[in-house]
């Protein structure tokens, strides 16, 4: 049951709400004509503290969808990113599209600079456009 009734105590008063814990949309990587996954093979070269708060920002999109700011911002042409402090003070971006209803994962990258990458947001939408 995708349901759950939980109890807070405010005031010294019990208060049962119901929450929805189903996704509002399921996440897949983007797979090439080759069969390679590039952001899956990016993902898999972060260690496993970032690949963790990764996928806990990008499980917030999947439960939450749709996600504002600061875990999600929209880049235009039916492009996002989904935004990650990871350790040592870096940031990860995932930029996804939304495709026959799912959240599809086209490019990783760690930021550099303020503004994300005109060169990494032009090769997500080709991939986009790839899977249109």
């Amino acid at each position: 049951m995708p349901w759950s009734l939980t109890a807070c105590v405010k005031n010294d008063t019990i208060i049962r709400r119901m929450i929805d814990r189903s996704k509002k949309i399921s996440a897949r990587f983007y797979e090439s004509a080759g069969g390679s996954k590039p952001a899956r093979e990016w993902l898999l070269e972060m260690s496993a503290d970032n690949r963790r708060i990764i996928g806990y920002d990008n499980e917030t999109v999947e439960f939450g969808w749709p996600v504002g700011m600061p875990t999600c911002r929209a880049l235009g042409s039916g492009l996002w990113e989904v935004r990650s402090n990871l350790t040592g003070g870096t940031v990860g971006r995932i930029i996804f599209t939304i495709a026959a209803g799912e959240m599809v994962l086209l490019h990783g990258l760690i930021k550099k600079t303020k503004q994300t990458p005109p060169q990494a947001i032009a090769l997500a939408d080709k991939r986009r456009r790839e899977i249109e």
